[in-house]
């Protein structure tokens, strides 16, 4: 008996913009679109958002107007009718080490959130987000997993080095040199002036870098996108092949949920531990595949971790940037080798509507003789720098990014600061040193609120020359650009009276990736005496943006996200 072949479902390439659109009902919809722009043929096209997170705040951002345009006009030169709307960005480099830092992690909710009002709200058919600084990347992706209609995210692009291979990070760290004598004010002035050349996110496989590197990885956007200069013809090119390829999207009825599966995610986790990528990963794709519903967890990142090896002598840990990395093939070499040593899930599909392995296909090997790039037989290390830690002090987990640099374990005495002010000034003023446990607490999400990067304290301990010396530990999180032996994330945080709200100046600390433990040496009858004198701190914000996020976030070990269940 012949088999009769089911016809495929006929896709509706403007399922969502003929409910605001089409018909009598819909006749003063269309007036108001008249005046922006649209013509009789636009309402017959499917209707496509592209998200913009351009300002010119940050250097991240301050060109993405100029690549919103690109695919705006690929978009409409390909059957569809664009319309670009503007969502917010915050610097991270800018407000890291002050009080308006607690609004970094905020502002991936804000993001997330304005991108599904609006695309929700204008019907859109299809969306091109296109992101800069660290938060716009989760932002936009968390968005596009909630919507699940036809998307491609686009990455602004990297920022080239500033002189003497100089980037923000150098910025951070000369503030330490200063302090210390090791640098005069001249020196300290011409780093300022010098290491931030242009647009762009930050050099080094900091948390932009990282980010679009996994959101390349998950499928989410095309090949190449996380490894392009923000000034540059590729980026240009990657913008216009975007909104090519949303309409192709929109037209097969190809949406985010048939991507961002499960075995994407193991592929991202795989490239950003080959990358020696931020510790703002773990928090972010946790984020991302919530809102893909996803079962995603933090062990998840252990299991993984135990199989692929660290590869790329990236800043802030390795020696180099993003820039070199494009030179010789960006990451998709790295994702053929992954794919080839059976790492990687090839039959994902991607936005280009070809699976992982059919985008690889014909991918070169990196050149020989470069060392950017190690070969499997010989890593940087050969398990995870990304450690899940558990113990007395972190009961629902931590995370540690230990490239082994710093060796892999620390024993020291606590130097405890509720907030980061006062550890940073302890820094710079010399009141820590060798063998010490510097104990940031009462900035974890709900803390802060917001969770703020403790990039500054730990700029200033490597500036000091303390970073193989000194470990920091923290409820709050870390910019990627930190580097040492650090440990962010713990659960509970201080604020809703997790251990770390127990540890008192001089308690011997246990750090030991091998085992993944972090202990507090304290005798657990002191701890019980301990709790019951401790009170829970007056919140840092009552009202407006902070307080309500401060109420609905959750646990770090979650990924911080405020939608939870």
């Amino acid at each position: 008996m012949a088999v009769t072949k089911k016809k495929p479902a006929k896709v509706d390439p403007r399922r969502y913009s003929r409910e605001v659109v089409d018909g009598l009902k819909q006749t003063p919809s269309r007036a108001m679109l008249r005046a922006v722009g649209y013509k009789d043929a636009d309402f017959k096209k499917p209707a496509i958002g592209i998200a913009s997170t351009w300002s010119n705040l940050t250097p991240c951002n301050m060109h993405i107007d100029r690549l919103a345009s690109a695919a705006a006009k690929a978009v409409d030169s390909s059957g569809g009718k664009s319309t670009t709307f503007g969502t917010i960005t915050v610097s991270d480099g800018i407000s890291n080490g002050a009080p308006g830092m607690r609004y970094s992690l905020v502002s991936r909710e804000v993001i997330a959130d304005s991108i599904e009002t609006v695309a929700g709200a204008q019907g859109f058919d299809g969306v091109v987000a296109i992101g800069g600084c660290d938060k716009n990347m989760p932002g936009c992706l968390i968005a596009l997993a909630r919507l699940d209609r036809p998307s491609v995210f686009v990455y602004g692009g990297t920022i080239r080095p500033g002189p003497k291979h100089r980037d923000i990070i150098s910025v951070f760290e000369a503030r330490g040199a200063f302090a210390s004598g090791k640098i005069s004010e001249r020196e300290l002035k011409e780093i300022e002036r010098t290491s931030i050349p242009g647009p762009g996110s930050c050099a080094g496989m900091y948390t932009a870098n990282t980010m679009a590197s996994a959101i390349e990885a998950l499928g989410m956007s095309l090949p190449n996108s996380s490894a392009q200069e923000a000034v540059s013809r590729q980026k240009l090119k990657d913008c216009q092949n975007a909104g090519k390829a949303v309409v192709k999207l929109v037209k097969a009825g190809i949406t985010p949920s048939q991507i961002l599966t499960r075995e994407a995610f193991e592929n991202a986790i795989t490239v950003v531990i080959a990358l020696s990528g931020s510790t703002n990963a773990v928090l972010h794709l946790l984020a991302m595949a919530n809102a893909a519903g996803v079962a995603l967890e933090l062990d998840d990142f252990t299991h993984i971790g135990q199989r692929v090896p660290v590869l790329a002598d990236l800043r802030p840990s390795g020696k180099y940037m993003m820039s070199e990395l494009i030179r010789i093939g960006g990451i998709q070499p790295l994702m053929k080798m992954l794919l080839d040593h059976g790492l990687l899930h090839g039959d994902c599909l991607t936005v280009t509507g070809k699976t992982l392995k059919q985008n690889l296909r014909g991918v070169k090997p990196y050149p020989k003789g470069q060392d950017i790039v190690a070969a499997f037989a010989n890593p940087l290390k050969a398990e995870s720098h990304l450690v899940v830690l558990y113990g007395n002090i972190a009961p629902e987990g931590a995370v540690a990014k230990i490239t082994g640099k710093e060796g892999l374990s620390f024993t020291g005495r606590a130097r405890v600061f509720d907030g980061e002010e006062a550890s940073v000034q302890a820094i710079l003023d010399g009141k820590v040193g060798a063998g010490d446990v510097v104990v940031i607490r009462y900035e974890g999400p709900k803390g802060g609120p917001g969770m703020r990067e403790m990039l500054s304290p730990t700029s200033a301990i490597a500036g000091r020359g303390l970073a193989d010396k000194v470990a920091l530990i923290t409820d709050g999180r870390f910019s990627g650009g930190s580097r040492g032996f650090v440990v962010g994330h713990i659960a509970p945080e201080a604020a809703v009276g997790g251990p770390i709200a127990l540890v008192h100046d001089g308690d011997e600390i246990t750090i030991d990736a091998v085992t993944r433990e972090m202990q507090l040496n304290v005798g657990n009858d002191v701890l019980v005496e301990r709790r019951r004198s401790w009170r829970a701190p007056e919140p840092y914000a009552r009202r407006g943006v902070l307080a309500k996020y401060a109420r609905a976030v959750s646990s770090a070990s979650l990924g911080a996200i405020t939608d939870a269940d």
